[in-house]
Parts: structure tokens; C-alpha cells; sequence
């Protein structure tokens, strides 16, 4: 239930962190240009920031009963370890709240740059509030700040758990990169749809290209901040790294199999490449990888799982950074939009697919961790609820989620079949 409710939710968290600084750039070319199509995309981008922000307002209600609910012995353990986390989030969501409903309602009653203002808090909100989860999360990965006595959490220091967490940094850095990347891929993504159907005027490429550069610009980023990822994974979860890779003894100069399945100790059917393993975690090639065999079984995750989230979220970042890269050396080479129709194929595609790598990176982390919730300090089987009736509950979440999908659905045909009130072009097409 809880994983159901983190795949519906993250994709709108990633909207939360960047969308908001997107529509705020697309109004600030207004002030500084007074160009009124980019009024125009700003307005119609804010009615689905709100909508999605409704969305999550649901998925988010969900998820905090959940973590009582489902979680009782773990909140009850360290509720006062990370509980100042979720407060800090409780308050940044009224705060977001209060400023998205000034900023939808504000367009014809401030000025135009009281409004931009009041759209400031909102992207302030969805850093800080996604930041403090984030927090809670690098802490769960990498306990500190508390000693644990008789199961109870004593000499609590909160704000040395989540802010003094070294596993918070690489998490933050990642979590918000792909934030850009997948609002920005979904965004570009349904206007590259428009324009394999034929729909290309200006408004149509300025509302493609701002999206797609930014997402363009990430991707690539996001490579490094991955590496930089793995190596805190082999330093402080080395188990997971293993997982990742199917190591079932430790080895000196170890391998990575690109593809393959584990099984009986060894992976196989999958593409070897020597000691590359031992030098993307260490940057050493012949560096020792810790293996599965350093723990009894019973402590090791799902080892077929994590590869395979693992491998498809590198897979498709991969593929996204390149797509990226290819629009920027044509964008500045030849000062145009790329004109292959398989490009804008590929953009379409790009949306959807970084949603999967997404929900994959989120397996990865959580999956590996397993099974361990609050990692080498609770088990998973500790902190879960012992109540009954969990299948029912389970199914009815999922309808729940699924009308909400269809609502969701409905309410964006709406929005993207509204008329546009697109003013006499009075300059040169953006992206031509």
C-alpha cells in the first residue's frame, strides 16, 4: 500500500519542485518582453499546476495515514527523530496552499509584479517541504542523531539527523535534478505529440522548447550526481551496491553485467564488462566490492528486483541525457529546432519513460535498503502493522487512485482543448 501510494505521489512531487520555477520564467519573459504569448502559456500552465497540486493533496493525505497506520511500532520508535521533518513539511504545504490560491486567483487583481512576487513562496514551498521528506528518507538510509536504548530513541538531536546526514546531499541533488527532468520531458513531451499531429505555430514551440532545454540541461548533470550516488552506496550501504550488481562474493576488480538475471550466486545471460563495477564505486579498478556473502541471506534485499529497477533507471537516464545532448548541439550549432520527426518522436516517448526511471530510482533506493526500514537498525517486519483486513484496504486505495486518474485525465484533456487566446504574432517565431 505504501508503495502504490509513493508511485502515484512522486511524480507529483516532481511537478511540485519544478513546475512552479518554470511557470515563474515564463512570466518573467512577459515582464521583461511584454510578449503576451508568454502570458498566455503562463496562464494555462498555472491552471494545471493547480490541478496537480489538488491531485496531490489527495495522495499526500493518503500517505500521512499510511505512515501511522501501517508503520505504528517505527513512528512510536523515532517519531521524535524525524517528526520535526514532517512538521516542517505540514507547514511549507499550507504555505504553498495559501500562495497557489492568491497566485490562480491574483492574474487580473495585482499588479504584474505583485503577482509574479506572490508566485515566489510557491517554488520556496516545494523546495522546502520536499527537502525535509527527503531529509526523513537519507535519514532512514543512514540513521544518526539519536542512540537507541530498551527501543526507545534517546539523546535526540533532529536537527543533526536530517540536516547533518551525509546521505542527505546526494539524495537532495538527485531527487531535485530529476525533478527538472521529468516535469521537464512530460511537459515537452505532449507538445512534441502536438506536433506530429500537425499543431506547430509559435505559441506550440515556445511551450515545447522551454521545457525541453530545461530538461536538456539536467539530464547530462544527472549522470555525475548518479555516480556521485553509487559511490555514497558503496561507502555506507555496501550491500546494496551488491544487489545492484548481483555480487555474490566480494571480489577485488569486480565486474558489471549489463542486463542478465541473478541467479544461483552468479548472473547470468548478461553483457560483462571487467572491473568496471570496482571502478564506477571506487574509481579504482581494482578496487574490493563488498558481495552479498558479507551478510546471512535473510538480511540481503530481492536481488532480481534491484538489478532490474536498477539497471532500467540507468538504461533510461542514459538514453534521456543523450536525447538532451543531441538538442543542445543542434539548438547552438545550428540555432534551430532539430527537424527529424523521429526526434520528436523520441521527446514524446521521454516523457513517459522518465517516469519510469523515476519509480525505478525509487525502487532502487527503497527496494535495496530492505530489509531493513530504518537501515542496520529496525527491520522492516519490526515496524510493519500486525492488522488484518490489509488486502481490502489495499484493493480499495487502488480504485481510489484509479478514479483519481481518470479525473486527472479529464480535467487535462479540458484544460489542453481550451481556446487559446493567442495575440497577432508581432515577432519572429521563438525556436524557429
Amino acid at each position: 500500500m505504501q508503495a502504490l501510494s509513493f508511485a502515484v505521489h512522486i511524480p507529483l512531487v516532481c511537478f511540485g519542485i519544478a513546475f512552479p520555477a518554470m511557470i515563474l520564467y515564463v512570466e518573467w519573459r512577459y515582464l521583461r518582453s511584454g510578449d503576451q504569448l508568454y502570458l498566455t502559456l503562463a496562464k494555462r500552465w498555472t491552471k494545471v499546476m493547480a490541478a496537480l497540486f489538488a491531485v496531490g493533496v489527495i495522495t499526500g493525505t493518503i500517505l500521512s495515514f499510511e505512515m501511522g497506520l501501517l508503520w505504528p511500532n517505527f513512528t512510536a520508535t523515532f517519531g521524535s527523530v524525524f517528526g520535526l521533518g514532517f512538521a516542517i513539511e505540514g507547514f511549507s504545504f499550507f504555505m504553498e496552499a495559501i500562495f497557489i490560491g492568491i497566485y490562480v486567483y491574483g492574474w487580473e487583481r495585482l499588479s504584474p509584479r505583485r503577482h509574479f512576487a506572490s508566485g515566489i513562496p510557491i517554488a520556496i514551498a516545494g523546495f522546502t517541504g520536499s527537502l525535509t521528506v527527503i531529509a526523513v528518507n537519507a535519514w532512514m538510509n543512514h540513521p544518526s542523531g539519536f542512540r537507541l536504548s530498551g527501543g526507545r530513541a534517546l539523546d535526540v538531536d533532529p536537527l543533526a539527523a536530517l540536516f547533518g546526514n551525509r546521505y542527505l546531499w546526494h539524495e537532495l541533488v538527485h531527487m531535485y535534478i530529476a525533478g527538472y527532468i521529468v516535469t521537464g520531458f512530460v511537459v515537452a513531451g505532449c507538445y512534441a505529440v502536438g506536433r506530429l499531429r500537425g499543431r506547430w505555430g509559435r505559441y506550440e514551440r515556445t511551450a515545447l522548447v522551454i521545457p525541453l532545454t530545461i530538461a536538456a540541461l539536467a539530464a547530462p548533470v544527472q549522470v555525475l550526481v548518479g555516480d556521485w550516488a553509487a559511490r555514497e552506496v558503496a561507502t555506507t550501504q555496501p550491500v546494496k551496491l551488491a544487489a545492484f550488481e548481483g555480487l555474490a562474493k566480494t571480489t577485488k576488480g569486480a565486474s558489471e553485467h549489463v542486463l542478465g538475471w541473478y541467479s544461483n550466486g552468479q548472473v547470468k545471460y548478461g553483457i560483462v564488462i571487467p572491473k568496471l563495477l570496482s571502478l564506477l564505486a571506487f574509481h579504482n579498478p581494482n578496487a574490493s566490492v563488498q558481495g552479498l556473502d558479507t551478510v546471512p541471506a535473510a538480511l540481503r534485499p530481492p536481488i532480481n528486483v534491484v538489478r532490474l529497477a536498477f539497471q532500467a533507471m540507468v538504461g533510461i537516464g542514459t538514453l534521456l541525457a543523450l536525447l538532451g545532448a543531441i538538442y543542445l548541439v543542434v539548438r547552438v550549432r545550428r540555432k534551430r529546432l532539430p527537424q527529424s520527426i523521429w526526434f520528436y518522436r523520441a521527446v514524446a516517448a521521454a516523457g513517459p519513460l522518465s517516469l519510469v526511471a523515476l519509480i525505478a530510482g525509487w525502487v532502487t533506493t527503497e527496494v535495496g535498503r530492505q530489509p531493513w526500514i530504518v537501515y542496520g537498525v529496525m527491520l522492516t517486519k519490526q515496524a510493519v502493522t500486525g492488522a488484518s483486513g490489509i488486502p481490502i484496504g489495499y484493493g480499495t486505495l487502488a480504485l481510489i487512485y484509479l478514479a483519481v486518474a481518470i479525473g486527472v485525465v479529464w480535467i487535462l484533456r479540458r484544460l489542453a482543448r481550451s481556446p487559446l487566446a493567442l495575440p497577432e504574432p508581432t515577432t519572429a517565431a521563438a525556436g524557429s
